[in-house]
């Protein structure tokens, strides 16, 4: 199982992910600003811009705030200039880990992330120490009491997902990026509601973590998760069932 299902799954049983809504909603916001500033702020004729709303809306965020983020990428609105930026860099153990981020102040951003890393037992890296260790995949995450295996392996399958696998409570799709737009249509023609959708980089090796290296890895992938700048963190540790059970009876 790679890092970012493992850390997925953790954070949504234990409900650490984005437990501050304004926050939550400050990072929807800017991520639906860059996607209208680069391809317009039609969803129909922008699937980046309809991905982000669909975010904002599994996550409650008001329409008359979706709407005012939109208008600020296009430029309707006054608004802060963000540049997307990706930060690499080695976690407890030899993690890799990659920082997707929108800042308007690279410096400030890139100082604090690397305090972030050395101060739990990692270090920031240069451009592509890193991102060769992972690949870009579409990724679609379904509660499994919202539908039976085989059928969401039928309809996925068809329209051209590569895998289906479970993680505790959660089935995961997956395919190639250009593949995503159809599997994830015919699910929701399907009428099958999903957690998440949205094209990642997904690691193609794993490193293994003990119950103590676990603690460090995921503590550092909570700070990261945490700061205002980063819109997602993926890594490519892999924790064993027996240990994830202890993670779990400790929290």
């Amino acid at each position: 199982m790679a890092g970012h299902s493992h850390w997925a799954n953790i954070a949504f049983k234990k409900g650490l992910v984005d437990k501050k809504r304004g926050k939550l909603f400050g990072k929807l916001a800017r991520y639906i600003i860059v996607a209208a500033r680069c391809g317009g702020g039609d969803p129909a004729a922008n699937l980046s811009l309809r991905y982000a709303i669909d975010r904002a809306k599994k996550a409650s965020m008001p329409s008359d705030t979706i709407e005012r983020a939109v208008k600020k990428g296009t430029g309707e609105l006054e608004t802060e200039t963000y540049d997307e930026v990706l930060y690499e860099g080695y976690g407890p153990n030899g993690v890799a880990i990659l920082c997707e981020i929108l800042t308007e102040n690279r410096n400030r951003t890139a100082g604090e992330i690397r305090k972030m890393f050395e101060v739990n037992g990692g270090n920031l890296g240069s451009t592509g120490c890193v991102a060769y260790l992972f690949e870009r995949k579409g990724i679609i995450q379904i509660l499994a009491k919202s539908v039976t295996e085989d059928r969401l392996y039928e309809i996925a399958l068809e329209a051209g997902a590569s895998d289906l696998q479970q993680f505790g409570e959660v089935f995961e799709v997956s395919c190639t990026p250009d593949a995503f737009q159809a599997v994830l249509s015919a699910i929701e023609t399907a009428k099958i509601p999903t957690e998440s959708a949205e094209v990642m980089r997904v690691a193609s090796n794993t490193v293994d973590l003990d119950l103590e290296a676990a603690r460090a890895v995921l503590k550092l992938m909570e700070l990261l998760e945490d700061h205002d700048d980063v819109q997602s963190v993926t890594a490519n540790f892999n924790i064993p069932e027996s240990v994830v059970a202890e993670l779990e009876a400790t929290a």
